[in-house]
């Protein structure tokens, strides 16, 4: 009987092992969003890349808010881009499940992404390039149910300025409006 006890042990131990094996593997997506195989262009890499860029050079920025229409300037440092991006970076859709969910146009001087269905909260993306670098970066999402209605418009043209433009429609509490741009006084192109 101690064998039977021991062989038992052995079955239940391998069987754990290669449950846990086959959850592994099956808990791989296809695409990593970090990787090489991005289908298309690579947001987050973008933003990631200019925040360390702009925290190197801490520029100056000329900053202003506008929520309802009540406005505040200011001149700062940004001390975190990561963050101060984060709509932007928000709006990544390179996403596995999202592989087709796309279309793409290639112009001269752009490329432009639009959303095949309803659903998906970034609408449009628009890539502006001149010799091969990326003038400007401009997104449209948008995210609507019974409850709420949300639009954004982001534009980011490196070393120039930025701006976050978002409307919310929010059943029983009313509408809020946001604007900020922001220009770059100091940042020196590179």
């Amino acid at each position: 009987m101690y064998w039977c006890k021991s062989i038992s042990k052995n079955y239940l131990i391998t069987g754990v092992l290669l449950l846990l094996g086959g959850l592994y593997a099956c808990d791989k997506p296809q695409i990593k969003e970090t990787g090489a195989e991005l289908k298309y262009f690579d947001l987050k890499g973008f933003f990631k890349a200019d925040s360390a860029r702009l925290a190197k050079l801490n520029p100056m920025i000329n900053k202003t808010v506008d929520h309802n229409g009540e406005k505040e300037s200011k001149q700062l440092h940004i001390a975190n881009w990561g963050a101060e991006f984060n709509l932007f970076k928000e709006s990544d859709i390179n996403k596995p499940s999202w592989r087709n969910s796309y279309s793409v146009q290639q112009n001269a001087d752009s490329t432009v992404y639009k959303a095949r269905y309803p659903e998906l909260k970034t609408r449009q993306i628009i890539i502006r390039k001149t010799s091969g670098k990326i003038t400007s970066v401009t997104i449209y999402n948008s995210t609507h149910n019974f409850l709420y209605s949300t639009t954004e418009r982001l534009v980011y043209a490196p070393d120039a300025y930025y701006y976050i433009e978002k409307d919310q429609h929010i059943k029983l509490i009313g509408n809020n409006n946001y604007r900020i741009k922001a220009n770059f006084s100091g940042a020196q192109q590179q």
